[in-house]
C-alpha cells in the first residue's frame, strides 16, 4: 500500500498531467473507472476548472479537502458551494496570457488574410497566374476586445503593433487602461471590424455574444474567441455565418469540447482550432508546477500558493 497522498484526476485530457504527478502522489484516474475502493483516501481533485465539476463525485469523497485546477479557469467550480463544504480551491493563474494572446492574433491574421484558404489553393493545384487573389488589409482596422484582463491587455498590446485601433468593453471600469472603453458591448461590436472575446466566463455571462452582438459586428466583421465557448451563442453564430450576417469567425473554444466535426462541416468562413491557446511548451510545465506546489502545500498543511477559496483563512480571490 502506497504512503503517498491520494488524488483523483478528473478529466481524461489531463492524462499526461496525471502521469507527471505519479512520482509524488497516488494518482487515480476517473476515466479508468470510479475509484470506489479508494474513495475514503482521496483528499484532492485535480481538474480543468473551466469544465463543470460533478458535485456528486466530490460529495462521494468523505476526505476531500482540495479542488486543484490545473488551469487558471475556475468557472466550472461553484465557489460558494466549495466554501460551504470547507473545500479549498486553487488554480494556476498568470502563466498563459501571452500564449493566449499570440494565438488570438494568429487566428485574426489567418482568418483576415485567408491563409488557410490560400494554403488549400496551392496544395490543390487551383493557383492560376491569371487570377490574383485579393485579401483584406489589416492596418487601420478597428479591434474590439471583450474583457480587458491579462489576456485582453496582451492582445491589445500586440494589436497596436499591427496598426489596429483598439477599444474594449467589460463590466468594470479600468481608469488606468490606455484604450477607450465602449459604452456597451453592443456599441463595441458595432464600432469594430474585429471582435476578440477574452473575457472570464461564469454562469452570469453565458451567451454574452448573442445574435444582436453578432449582427452588430456585421457581414464584414470577424469574431475571434479564445476565452470560453459558452460565452458565444454558438447556434446564433452558425446561423449568422450560413446566412452571411457575419463575415468570418475564428474559434479556439466551443460550447462542447471536443466539438462535433459535423457541426461545422458545411459552415462557411470559419477557422477552427482545438482549444490550444493555453497549451504550449512553456505554459504547461508552469501550470504543472503550480498545481504540484498547491497539492504539496495542501498535504503539508501549509497555505496554498494560488488559492481561489481557502475557508480556513477566510481568503477568496476577488473577481
Amino acid at each position: 500500500m502506497s504512503n503517498k497522498p491520494a488524488i483523483l484526476v478528473v478529466q481524461p485530457h489531463l492524462a499526461p498531467i496525471a502521469a507527471m504527478l505519479d512520482a509524488d502522489f497516488t494518482v487515480w484516474r476517473l476515466w479508468m473507472g470510479p475509484p470506489l475502493e479508494a474513495s475514503h483516501t482521496i483528499r484532492a481533485l485535480v481538474v480543468a476548472g473551466e469544465f463543470p465539476l460533478d458535485r456528486a463525485l466530490a460529495e462521494s469523497l468523505p476526505e476531500l479537502g482540495l479542488i486543484a485546477s490545473f488551469t487558471a479557469g475556475i468557472e466550472g467550480v461553484d465557489l460558494a458551494w466549495a466554501r460551504e463544504r470547507g473545500l479549498r480551491v486553487s488554480h494556476s493563474p498568470g502563466v498563459n496570457q501571452d500564449d493566449a494572446a499570440d494565438l488570438a492574433i494568429g487566428l485574426l491574421l489567418a482568418a483576415w488574410r485567408g491563409l488557410i484558404e490560400g494554403d488549400a489553393i496551392v496544395r490543390e493545384g487551383r493557383w492560376r497566374p491569371t487570377e490574383k487573389r485579393i485579401t483584406h488589409s489589416l492596418g487601420g482596422r478597428r479591434l474590439g476586445i471583450v474583457g480587458l484582463g491579462a489576456i485582453g491587455e496582451a492582445i491589445a498590446r500586440r494589436a497596436e503593433a499591427f496598426g489596429l485601433a483598439v477599444a474594449w468593453w467589460g463590466p468594470n471600469e479600468k481608469p488606468d487602461a490606455p484604450w477607450p472603453r465602449a459604452a456597451s458591448l453592443l456599441s463595441l461590436a458595432g464600432e469594430s471590424d474585429v471582435l476578440i472575446v477574452a473575457a472570464r466566463a461564469d454562469e452570469g455571462n453565458r451567451g454574452l455574444i448573442d445574435r444582436a452582438v453578432i449582427e452588430a459586428l456585421g457581414p464584414q466583421g470577424l469574431l475571434v474567441n479564445v476565452a470560453r465557448g459558452q460565452l458565444v451563442d454558438e447556434a446564433a453564430l452558425i446561423a449568422a455565418l450560413n446566412e452571411g450576417r457575419l463575415g468570418m469567425a475564428a474559434l479556439d473554444v466551443f460550447e462542447t469540447e471536443p466539438t462535433p466535426a459535423d457541426r461545422w462541416a458545411s459552415v462557411p468562413n470559419v477557422l477552427l482550432s482545438p482549444h490550444t491557446a493555453d497549451s504550449t511548451s512553456a505554459a504547461v510545465p508552469q501550470m504543472l508546477e503550480l498545481t504540484r506546489e498547491n497539492l504539496r502545500r495542501f498535504f503539508a498543511g501549509e497555505p496554498l500558493a494560488n488559492p481561489v477559496v481557502d475557508p480556513e483563512s477566510d481568503l477568496e480571490e476577488p473577481d
